[in-house]
């Protein structure tokens, strides 16, 4: 009878043990999204003043502005748990953004204006951290994958209600393409 009791105690604190590592996965993929959420924010808040700088030396360049403003509002519009949406839409705003910043090559007084090099380093700081902020959730995310999918962990997973994260990933290999810009 103790055996059966102590057994049945065992399970228990067993299915206690993992359901509780399930949620900490869960909620370390939840926190390496909301940073990923953050970055993607500073991001999107420097465009318009990059955009507005880059403009008054490359008026001829309407077309490529329009284009990042119209990515911007689209990445803002994303809802907040697609992350294969958003990662698309980051994307294509990535490949838009190198655009403007190639032109700085094609003006020196471009370049040399301080506040255009300003925005620009503050641009290559946020893509440097976004960076690692795609990498903590990927990592968060494939924890969580692992212990959902793994047995005996997947058995909980499914009683609980625990699914797989998707990854942020480029996906549209013309996104990852270096952008060119021709005048």
């Amino acid at each position: 009878m103790y055996i059966v009791l102590g057994l049945v105690v065992l399970v228990g604190l067993y299915v206690v043990l993992m359901y509780n590592g399930l949620v900490k996965a869960r909620q370390m993929a939840e926190e390496a999204w909301s940073g990923i959420d953050v970055q993607l924010k500073r991001r999107a808040d420097l465009i318009p003043s990059l955009v507005e700088t880059v403009k008054g030396y490359a008026a001829h360049e309407k077309g490529t502005f329009e284009e990042v403003v119209k990515l911007r509002n689209q990445a803002q519009a994303v809802p907040a748990g697609d992350v294969a949406g958003r990662a698309q839409v980051e994307g294509l705003l990535g490949q838009a953004l190198g655009k403007i910043i190639a032109l700085a090559e094609a003006y020196p007084e471009l370049k040399a204006n301080q506040n255009f090099s300003e925005l620009q380093a503050s641009l290559e700081t946020i893509e440097g951290e976004l960076q690692m902020s795609r990498r903590y959730y990927n990592g968060a995310a494939r924890d969580l994958n692992v212990k959902v999918e793994s047995f005996p962990s997947n058995l909980i997973a499914g009683q609980f209600g625990f699914s797989k994260r998707p990854y942020f990933e480029i996906t549209n290999k013309a996104d990852r393409a270096v952008p060119t810009v021709k005048f």
